[in-house]
């Protein structure tokens, strides 16, 4: 067919079935090559700098995938690479940016609980981390728009339409399945799926963990047996035995500790410190059952502050402070809360890491005091932090003079690595302290340089404690002192290799014990001498000691540790132990809906 002649500046058609070219309007394939070069980019800066080939390569199937699902969708080439490429790019930026300044990467979670005035109030504070947020939020829509709005459908030109919307609409089913297969957490990328949350807040995967935290998002509750015993009453019916004034009460989480005493080697002098040792102010102590080994010390943080077990909820538990803070109806904060008490937290690093600022306002705590405040960090000592807990206790006294303290205060000096050279320390622990303990020779040295630093940083641990129970319990005001172990450092895995000493019933997992130590300077009667403790008891343990009245959960917990002998989860009377958790989430809804 011949051509029509026309204006130029009209449309102009050359054949028979070619879309129009309308002058003016940039070629697509200066389009199509910024496209190309946008995703291969962000390919190469994003998926394939992932950590280890299984990351690598789920990474880069999801962007490829994603690609070719808009491509068979819209039929443009631009779009479908300048939009995966941009999309895929921004996880990587924002998971790097976030990394660098917040220390932990972008999770699934955050999309829910970290976009809000916070969040924007932190981005100002980082100019290099606004300008970046500033761009992706222009460019991400406005780019791939223009794309589209400036390309034709490029796909199977000149055959019918039916049999073009037919094949592409086959097509884009076939990507989106693949899609869904390979996020799937039993499919073929079941290997980069239920990472230690550990690892994957620091294995810098910043895609994969990304799109592998959707998994982790979904609470779930624990299954109640049919035939639950409900005739089991859970309501506390003693009198209330409180000193005549309420007293102030302070619990240290001390990270990464336990009695060394529990490894059969560990018999020298510089296994022994006060800190373990019962006196006359103890009122409980001795092992606590936690639920995490090596890290996770944000699951032992919602343990203790909320009396339930991250393991409850399933994957979702690990992600405590983002997914369970907003929705726990029952917590020690709130509970001293009640009873007139002013709440404060003393958190050691940023309060922007994991969520900890929001989840601690969820808990319930009046102030929150985090490492930024106070030039505090991940290389601060315990003798830092009680620096630290000084200021503010004496701040919050002479602003609140008519509240007793609930105060809640994070160590952080015995977080791995444990691997300053031994010649570096002081002496004894200048030296292998257990030679030729294990073979090979090079098992020896490691366990060696692990637990040299281990002792030596305890034996400051144990003198700064020392020091706060001369300044918490020598005087006159009423005052409870708690200090516990969040879980057992890991020495990269070789703590497991250790024998270990325990108590005939003390529980099936030697890895999950720790210490704890309650310790009043007024006479009160405590009944918990159970051969180990688990860490969910220890709120309603203070409750106790504190004389404040224990609200129904509280209670219930309190008989749960009476009946089962300061197990938990794995109490040997499970019938009580379901009937417990029925009584809980069936008629306390200590789990609030969304």
């Amino acid at each position: 067919m011949r051509a029509r002649h026309c204006d130029p500046l009209k449309t102009v058609t050359l054949k028979t079935g070619q879309p129009p070219i309308v002058p003016g309007r940039p070629r697509s394939w200066i389009w199509r090559c910024f496209a190309a070069a946008v995703f291969v980019v962000a390919l190469i800066l994003g998926p394939l700098t992932e950590n280890g080939p299984a990351d690598k390569l789920f990474a880069a199937c999801l962007q490829l995938t994603c690609a070719a699902a808009l491509l068979l969708l819209s039929g443009r080439v631009a779009f479908s690479l300048l939009t995966a490429g941009l999309v895929f790019g921004a996880i990587s930026l924002a998971g790097t940016l976030k990394f660098a300044y917040l220390t932990t990467p972008l999770l699934a979670p955050d999309l829910k609980y970290f976009v809000n005035r916070e969040t924007i109030e932190v981005l100002a504070r980082y100019p290099p981390l606004l300008a970046a947020s500033l761009l992706a939020v222009i460019a991400l829509p406005l780019l791939p728009t223009l794309a589209l709005l400036a390309e034709r459908d490029g796909l199977m030109p000149g055959r019918p339409r039916g049999e073009r919307l037919g094949a592409r609409l086959v097509g884009t089913l076939a990507a989106l399945m693949l899609l869904a297969a390979c996020t799937m957490p039993d499919g073929p990328f079941r290997s980069v799926f239920n990472k230690p949350m550990w690892v994957t807040i620091n294995d810098r995967s910043f895609v994969t963990n990304f799109f592998t935290s959707f998994n982790d998002t979904q609470v779930a509750e624990p299954a109640i047996p049919a035939g639950v015993d409900r005739s089991i009453d859970w309501r506390l019916d003693r009198p209330l035995r409180a000193p005549a004034q309420k007293p102030d009460v302070v619990a240290v989480l001390q990270e990464s500790t336990f009695d060394p005493r529990i490894l059969r080697l560990c018999t020298v002098p510089a296994c022994r410190y006060r800190m373990f040792e019962r006196d006359r102010r103890t009122r409980a102590g001795g092992l606590l059952n936690v639920h995490t080994f090596g890290g996770g010390t944000w699951t032992s943080e919602f343990a203790f502050l909320t009396g339930l077990a991250d393991k409850l909820f399933g994957n979702a538990g690990l992600y405590a402070p983002y997914n369970l803070a907003p929705r726990v109806s029952y917590t020690l904060p709130r509970a001293f809360a009640a009873a007139g008490y002013r709440t404060v937290a003393i958190y050691p690093v940023t309060g922007d890491f994991l969520n900890a600022r929001n989840a601690y306002a969820l808990y319930g705590f009046d102030a929150f005091h985090d490492g930024s405040d106070y030039g505090l960090g991940w290389e601060s000592t315990d003798q830092d932090l009680l620096a630290v807990f000084r200021q503010v206790y004496a701040k919050e006294k002479a602003e609140h003079p008519d509240r007793p303290l609930f105060v809640f205060m994070l160590t952080l000096h015995q977080h791995g690595p444990h691997m300053t050279p031994l010649a570096l320390l002081p002496a004894p622990f200048d030296r292998p302290l257990f030679p030729g303990a294990f073979t090979p020779r090079k098992l020896d040295d490691w366990l060696n340089l692990n637990i040299g630093n281990y002792l030596e940083r305890l034996r400051q641990s144990d003198a700064v404690l020392a020091e706060l129970e001369r300044f918490a319990l020598d005087r006159k005001q009423p005052t409870v002192l708690l200090h516990f172990g969040d879980h057992q450092p890991s020495f990269d895995g070789a703590i497991q290799v250790i024998p270990k000493k325990l108590p005939r019933g003390a529980g099936p997992n030697s890895s999950l014990v720790t210490y704890f130590m309650l310790k009043t300077n007024y006479p009160i009667p405590l009944r918990a001498d159970d051969t180990v403790t688990d860490i969910v008891y220890l709120g309603s343990l203070l409750l106790e000691s504190a004389g404040v009245p224990r609200n129904a959960f509280y209670q219930a917990n309190s008989l749960l540790r009476e009946r089962c002998k300061g197990r938990y989860l794995d109490c040997a009377d499970t019938r009580i132990l379901a009937s417990y958790h029925d009584y809980l989430f069936n008629r306390l809804d200590v789990l609030r809906d969304e």
